[in-house]
């Protein structure tokens, strides 16, 4: 199907020489949610006997993945967002809990229907703001429906304005990942600056979200 719902991987550990592996949250195949025809796994790198025992670069991972993920009918990812959202959330969301989403862009998966759930739940909805390329970025309150202003690289970020956050879970955008836990981010590493900025401040739950072609 085009996505998979939510369970926790393992968090550390690598893939390949130079893949950071930050927790991705997948889960069960077997839904009946609408399905897609996409190429196969990453394993499809592995084309003929020449190619045995050949690993794929990052860069190699994350384009074969994006170019599955853009090959998703809209119907369907907009049907993995709601079914998403609709499912037991795998953690918890206590009134006051800051969950921090992203505003999606090209073919990534929507997060809004899992924020919506979450300040359903009594949670604190933010979006994060791109500072400067090579600086953490920061989160500011949000609110489903509140308008978004076009920030850096032209994605939808709060108003100036908004009070700033300081997030206990985090909804990660990826390119890719694997069954063991490993994410292929875009490869600005604005995630591994923030994740590690945040981490020095306290306990984060980072929770990876994707559609299974981009396994």
């Amino acid at each position: 199907g085009p996505y998979r719902s939510l369970r926790e991987l393992s968090l550390t550990g690598p893939v390949g020489s130079d893949t950071r592996r930050p927790p991705t949250f997948v889960g069960n195949p077997g839904s009946s949610a609408p399905t897609a025809n996409v190429a196969s796994h990453l394993a499809s790198f592995n084309a003929g006997p020449s190619d045995i025992g050949v690993v794929p670069t990052k860069s190699e991972l994350r384009r074969a993945a994006l170019a599955r993920r853009d090959a998703l009918d809209e119907s369907a990812r907009r049907a993995a967002a709601e079914a998403i959202a609709a499912r037991p959330l795998p953690f918890a969301v206590r009134p006051g809990t800051v969950v921090a989403g992203y505003a999606p862009i090209r073919s990534e998966l929507d997060p809004v229907p899992l924020l919506r759930r979450c300040a359903e739940a009594g949670a604190l909805i933010a979006l994060p703001r791109v500072l400067r390329r090579d600086a953490p970025l920061a989160f500011l309150a949000w609110r489903p429906g509140d308008p978004l202003a076009p920030g850096a690289f032209g994605i939808g970020e709060p108003l100036p304005e908004a009070r700033a956050l300081d997030p206990d879970i985090v909804l990660v955008p990826l390119a890719a990942f694997d069954r063991a836990g490993h994410r292929v981010g875009y490869g600005a590493g604005f995630y591994d600056r923030t994740l590690r900025a945040l981490r020095q401040r306290g306990p984060v739950l980072t929770v990876g979200i994707g559609f299974s072609a981009q396994e």
